[in-house]
């Protein structure tokens, strides 16, 4: 399982930004081409070991985007973006979120008191986006069911649960070794 994520994920190419290397994948950033098929392996990964008993997906905004579209098509479950734009709407919970490469704000709409949820995402590397997320959900009085991300990087899946206590689920574990990608661990 997930045999065409990892064959394109080692071959990714690493930028430098600042001291981070940062991979570039169909997945977490859209480049280049997003196969229907890649996209079709992680949904169904994912559905594989979430909890999909949810009454809505939680995305973020870019990357999560299009995970949360195909795995809303195949379970009939709704999904909501924490969007990078401020609208100002009744409700709305800003995040200040902090990466290992970047920093701004995020903001939630659509979340309703008792809603169940199922936070998705492309990658977790530092865990600053998912703890901002995390912490701000708390203020909605959603039901954090479960989370699954697609990649883990780095030490942000430990980083959540010590602050957060909640368990991030990754489809597939990687590092970058002398320039390039290696898979570490997969849960299927």
């Amino acid at each position: 399982m997930l045999d065409k994520l990892k064959k394109t994920l080692v071959k990714s190419p690493i930028v430098k930004k600042g001291e981070y290397d940062y991979f570039v994948h169909p997945i977490t950033d859209g480049i280049f081409l997003v196969e229907p098929d890649l996209l079709r392996e992680v949904s169904e990964g994912i559905s594989k070991v979430a909890d999909l008993n949810v009454d809505k997906i939680v995305c973020m905004e870019s990357m999560g985007i299009h995970i949360a579209t195909a795995l809303s098509l195949k379970t009939d479950i709704p999904f909501v973006v924490v969007r990078k734009r401020h609208y100002g709407l009744d409700g709305e919970v800003a995040v200040h979120q902090v990466t290992g490469y970047s920093k701004g704000e995020l903001y939630i709409n659509g979340i309703k008191k008792g809603d169940r949820l199922l936070i998705v995402d492309d990658v977790l590397s530092t865990g600053g986006t998912m703890i901002a997320v995390l912490d701000a959900l708390k203020t909605s009085e959603g039901e954090i069911t479960d989370i699954v991300v697609v990649v883990e990087k780095g030490d942000g899946k430990a980083r959540v649960k010590t602050e957060t206590g909640y368990d991030v689920k990754t489809l597939v574990k990687v590092d970058v070794k002398d320039g390039e990608v290696v898979i570490e661990d997969s849960m299927l």
